[in-house]
């Protein structure tokens, strides 16, 4: 299905099911799809399931402005008004994570009853001089690069740290691979190089401040793509009500690749 917000920009979704609503925020560059496991999972226990593509993602229009966190969370409450959502769960990976955070402060006031935020870019990922631990410009704009000018290789080579496949033992499936592949060469090249901004330089920092529903906080301790220690702790202290559990090993990509522990994981926080 799609929604067209304000600007015209037709954002695709997906809305499976009856009963709480629990919503799915994807990470960059990819699309709803990502989060199969956990829409046929929650789907299965009794849920309504919805998740969207971002602008410029997966289905939704390839328009050429507004891959910035700003328009992110506006085109999500614009759908979620749309769909009527109260006393949802939202749900969010790595961008998606600080989508939720934001849109949750700005605009979840009485709609969102809890969040979780897995593998989430929060508070702030890139080096400043007061996140002085933060990941250097210098990674961002190597990743442009490889973004804007290289897509199709650089998203193949990707994916083996995105999912932890470069550590002893870890088994590779060329299927998860090439769906990663897949969503990722879906979207536009332009709403993915702007987006690299978007996830690497906000600063989440009061949004996660002033957010006060219940926030479980998901990450692994090897996460590849952003590392756990300027993420997750920094993140649940700031949080009024946070939950912080951690996973030693686990990838970037724990959702797909470790579904079932983070599904119960989930399943437990939503319930309790």
């Amino acid at each position: 299905m799609k929604f067209t917000v304000k600007d015209g920009t037709e954002i695709y979704y997906k809305d499976w099911g009856t009963g709480q609503p629990i919503v799915f925020h994807h990470g960059w560059p990819l699309s709803s799809d990502d989060w199969d496991a956990q829409m046929m999972f929650f789907l299965q226990h009794g849920y309504r399931v919805i998740a969207h593509d971002r602008r410029g993602h997966g289905r939704s229009t390839q328009v050429s402005e507004g891959h910035d966190m700003e328009t992110y969370i506006s085109d999500a409450a614009q759908l979620y008004d749309h769909l009527g959502l109260q006393n949802a769960i939202h749900v969010g990976h790595s961008t998606g994570g600080g989508e939720v955070i934001a849109y949750t402060a700005r605009y979840g006031k009485g709609k969102v009853a809890k969040a979780v935020l897995i593998s989430a870019v929060t508070p702030l990922m890139l080096k400043t001089d007061k996140n002085t631990d933060g990941v250097p410009l210098a990674v961002f704009d190597d990743i442009r690069q490889g973004t804007g000018f290289n897509r199709a290789q650089f998203y193949q080579d990707l994916t083996i740290p995105f999912y932890g496949y470069n550590r002893e033992g870890a088994k590779i499936s060329q299927g998860v691979r090439d769906n990663w592949w897949r969503q990722g060469m879906m979207g536009s090249v332009k709403a993915h190089y702007d987006g690299i901004k978007a996830f690497s330089e906000t600063d989440f920092t009061e949004d996660l401040k002033s957010v006060d529903i219940p926030v479980l906080v998901l990450h692994g301790e090897d996460d590849q793509i952003v590392p756990y220690a300027n993420a997750a702790p920094k993140a649940v202290k700031l949080l009024k009500n946070g939950k912080l559990i951690s996973y030693p090993g686990f990838p970037h990509g724990m959702p797909t690749t470790e579904a079932a522990t983070i599904n119960a994981d989930i399943l437990a926080f939503i319930k309790g």
